[in-house]
């Protein structure tokens, strides 16, 4: 896929919180070689247009040149990444609240994208199902994702076994926007699909895992 703004831009912002974070571990990383091979494994990549998961596809394709370029094992990598992110604040206001993640208003632009994905048009991208919680649910926003970026991008770069660690990531991000995620399987770990069900935290006892 080219190589292009948005993908500099997801790679600077996931480079420059693994570097703070692995300076305030005294960590001494190669930051070029894992630059240059973050650009190399998208430039590989298969294109997935504009998708709605870019930064997703990004954050697999950073994961991975973080892996290849450390001494670090692949869960001391994850924790990098999960403590460089927690601890950048810009990341906190982009990813926004549970208010306006779960914003109904929301939701007619969301059945337009699972509608899109469903067309396949590229190979590398998400294919989803949106569902919307009933009053009789203990969701209140759910995805059945069919077919995941990140699994076919580790898939092509010959390391499948790192997707489960960026699987982890999305219970760190629901905690970040104050959000209880339920899952029960994902295509990483050999299921047919990745089930996600959103919540606000407040709304059923309990608490992220």
């Amino acid at each position: 896929m080219d190589y292009g703004f948005t993908q500099k831009l997801f790679g600077y912002f996931y480079h420059n919180s693994c570097m703070k974070q692995a300076k305030a571990q005294h960590l001494s990383l190669d930051s070029k070689a894992i630059k240059n091979e973050y650009k190399a494994v998208l430039e590989r990549a298969d294109d997935i247009g504009k998708s709605h998961l870019m930064s997703s596809y990004c954050m697999g394709a950073y994961f991975i040149a973080l892996n290849r370029n450390t001494t670090l094992s692949p869960e001391e990598c994850y924790a990098l990444y999960k403590d460089g992110l927690s601890a950048n604040q810009l990341f906190h206001k982009v990813m926004g609240n549970a208010d306006s993640y779960l914003d109904a208003k929301k939701l007619p632009a969301r059945k337009k994208w699972s509608a899109d994905s469903h067309k396949r048009k590229y190979e590398n991208d998400w294919v989803v199902d949106i569902l919307e919680g009933g009053v009789n649910d203990d969701f209140e926003l759910g995805y059945d994702y069919h077919t995941c970026g990140i699994c076919s991008l580790c898939r092509d770069e010959g390391c499948f076994e790192l997707a489960r660690y960026l699987c982890r990531m999305d219970y760190v991000l629901a905690d970040m926007m104050h959000m209880r995620l339920v899952r029960t399987q994902t295509i990483a770990e050999g299921a047919t699909c990745c089930d996600f069900r959103y919540s606000r935290i407040d709304s059923t006892p309990g608490k992220n895992s």
